[in-house]
């Protein structure tokens, strides 16, 4: 007959669920410790675990054949006595005794059938107690504010403690639309470190630079470190961006060179209208003055009065002169 590992079926009442009871757990170095897992329905047919330390692929741990009956470990995992399954009436546990520091990591369990995959949420498993004299802590900035199109680097210094070993740095991002993400690591690297004297410490700093920064940006950045086992993260720095339109001192920019741009094009035709009286006035050789009123305050009669006007007009040449009768252009008077 057919191996039921192998067959496919779209029936809701076969499908499988895989649940992990808890997301966080604290433990200490020397406990045992068990991971439980719980999954219903028939079809799946093979169970897994996973191991995924910060900043690392996942490990597969242990593959379980619910058919064949069959418990295989892997890698680093196999002939490991401090892991073992327990597979029995719905149960998928992996315990681990002796728990040591660099046991902390996520581990998920998972399920399959013929290609489909399922996981459950996950565990996330930190081993305290590493026997650290001197914990390693990190600083970051609270926040920084900057605007858009600019740029800025995060810091963030990390005290190693008295831990000798290689240690990580990653960079995470939380912001409003999503959650918190992996987005850059420093990898195993100790170079960026200085031992202060007379102390077993290193004091490192690493940057995360960032240019023509926009609102996706905007969003609280943490830096983790792993080391000797343990992770430990910052406070956060919260990077926020400023809103150009609300800058008063733009504002005010904006309202000047509006002023200035205005002034200067009623400057820019009046002088164009000036130069454009000046040339029509030498090109028909003579000008016509019209005034419309003469106030008289000296002489004052009841008589009419004439004002005879003296126009100078630009210099032409002899023939011009010649042919050109004078005129006298009288305007009328208030009497």
């Amino acid at each position: 007959g057919l191996n039921p590992a192998h067959i496919w079926t779209t029936d809701p009442k076969l499908s499988s669920s895989l649940h992990q009871q808890s997301s966080f757990v604290s433990a200490k170095t020397g406990d045992d410790f068990t991971l439980r897992c719980l999954y219903e329905g028939d079809v799946a047919s093979r169970f897994y675990w996973y191991k995924q330390t910060l900043g690392q692929k996942p490990k597969l741990i242990s593959t379980y054949d619910k058919y064949n009956v069959k418990r295989i470990f892997h890698d680093e995992f196999k002939n490991n006595s401090r892991f073992t399954l327990d597979m029995k009436n719905g149960k998928h546990h992996l315990k681990i005794t002796d728990l040591r520091a660099s046991d902390s990591a996520t581990y998920y369990c998972a399920s399959s059938f013929t290609y489909s995959f399922e996981f459950a949420e996950g565990t996330v498993v930190n081993v305290e107690g590493s026997g650290l004299k001197v914990p390693a802590t990190v600083h970051q900035s609270a926040s920084e504010s900057i605007q858009p199109g600019g740029s800025v680097t995060l810091n963030c210094t990390v005290h190693t403690g008295t831990c000798d070993g290689e240690h990580s740095v990653y960079w995470f991002k939380k912001s409003e639309e999503s959650q918190p993400g992996l987005i850059y690591t420093h990898g195993d690297r100790n170079d960026q470190c200085e031992r202060k004297p007379n102390t077993q410490t290193h004091t490192c700093v690493y940057k995360l630079p960032m240019k023509s920064l926009n609102l996706s940006h905007a969003g609280t950045y943490y830096c983790a470190v792993a080391s000797c086992g343990r992770i430990l993260f910052g406070n956060g720095t919260k990077l926020e961006l400023e809103d150009e339109v609300d800058s008063p001192g733009l504002v005010y920019f904006l309202s000047g060179a509006l002023t200035f741009t205005t002034i200067l094009s009623a400057l820019l035709a009046f002088s164009l209208y000036k130069v454009n009286k000046r040339n029509s006035c030498q090109t028909a050789g003579n000008c016509t003055f019209y005034i419309w009123q003469l106030e008289f305050t000296e002489f004052y009669t009841d008589n009419l009065h004439y004002a005879a006007l003296s126009v100078n007009l630009p210099n032409r040449s002899r023939r011009q002169r010649n042919n050109t009768n004078d005129e006298c252009v009288y305007s009328s008077v208030k009497q």
